[in-house]
């Protein structure tokens, strides 16, 4: 399979619901799924690369957060939170195992789709309600392994606020190319990436304004909402959730890898290191030249996530 199917689950929220899209590739009647969950202003479609070398292998399932790609916009700009992305994926899980039974689940994610992975990860007996009859539903099967890339517990303040000054501001672009410039020059720490590869990735990040199609004027593709809730937190709140969020990690019982670039502003070596010390005792890989995050496009990113979900 080339390229992967586009479905979507109905989920719940507190102004009438909102519907998440969701990239399906491999055996959708393969019992081990893989879920990769991107970053804070990306896409499904960023998996691309690693879902094709892991499709014979797994169900890898790469959905939309809310407020991006395919998926609905919040009516409620403060709802674009870790709290309710967690709540999503478990519907979306429920309706993965109601559609074909998951035996292992395994779990990767970018940034904010770490955080998403721990928050779950790290409640034992985590359920959600039945969407049709009510009745709770378990976790169809614990987190078997996670992959926290440049991500963890602790999240380096100024790294949020170098985040919170570009997200939501881009307008509109002429071209693809012209939006692949405008994104590399807020993202040159994914670095290193040939020009073909970046504008690949840039692909699935775009939509079009109006309906003269892929020919008119583009935007990005996510709701510049999600900022929001970025700009509304303080240092004080971030060190708050920091506590929480040791806890949730030290709660998982996954086996665990942290990839960091080596350049990383988000994830502090400091705190890489003490994840390789406590809770689930990660295993540390790191790649030089690469800041926040690694985009899991070069070889030796998409082999190392590879060989520890099946080797």
């Amino acid at each position: 399979m080339n390229e992967p199917t586009l479905n979507y689950v109905p989920c719940p929220d507190a102004s009438g619901g909102h519907r998440m899209a969701y990239w399906q590739w491999g055996d959708p009647a393969n019992p081990r799924v893989v879920m990769c969950v991107h970053g804070l202003s990306r896409q499904g479609r960023d998996f691309d690369t690693l879902a094709r070398y892991l499709q014979d292998d797994a169900r890898v399932i790469c959905p939309d957060v809310v407020g991006r790609g395919q998926s609905d916009w919040l009516k409620d700009s403060m709802a674009y939170q870790v709290p309710l992305y967690a709540a999503d994926m478990l519907v979306l899980l429920t309706q993965l195992h109601q559609q074909s039974p998951i035996r292992t689940l395994d779990w990767v994610g970018t940034s904010m789709g770490g955080l998403i992975g721990m928050v779950i990860a790290g409640q034992p007996g985590l359920s959600i309600s039945d969407a049709a009859t009510g009745a709770p539903a378990l976790l169809p099967a614990p987190i078997h392994k996670l992959v926290l890339n440049d991500v963890g517990p602790a999240i380096a303040w100024q790294a949020i606020e170098r985040i919170a000054a570009y997200l939501g501001k881009a307008g509109h672009f002429s071209s693809l190319q012209q939006a692949a410039d405008a994104m590399w020059a807020v993202s040159t720490s994914f670095r290193p990436h040939t020009p073909e590869q970046w504008l690949e990735l840039s692909r699935h990040m775009v939509t079009p304004v109006s309906a003269d199609g892929p020919d008119g004027p583009l935007r990005l593709h996510y709701d510049p909402a999600i900022a929001v809730p970025v700009r509304a937190t303080t240092e004080t709140a971030a060190q708050q959730g920091e506590a929480m969020l040791w806890q949730l990690y030290d709660n998982i019982k996954a086996s665990t890898l942290i990839m960091r670039g080596a350049q990383s502003d988000l994830l502090s070596r400091e705190t890489a290191l003490a994840m390789t010390q406590r809770g689930p005792r990660a295993r540390l890989v790191e790649f030089d030249g690469v800041g926040h995050a690694p985009t899991l496009v070069a070889m030796d990113q998409v082999s190392t996530v590879s060989d520890f979900l099946f080797v």
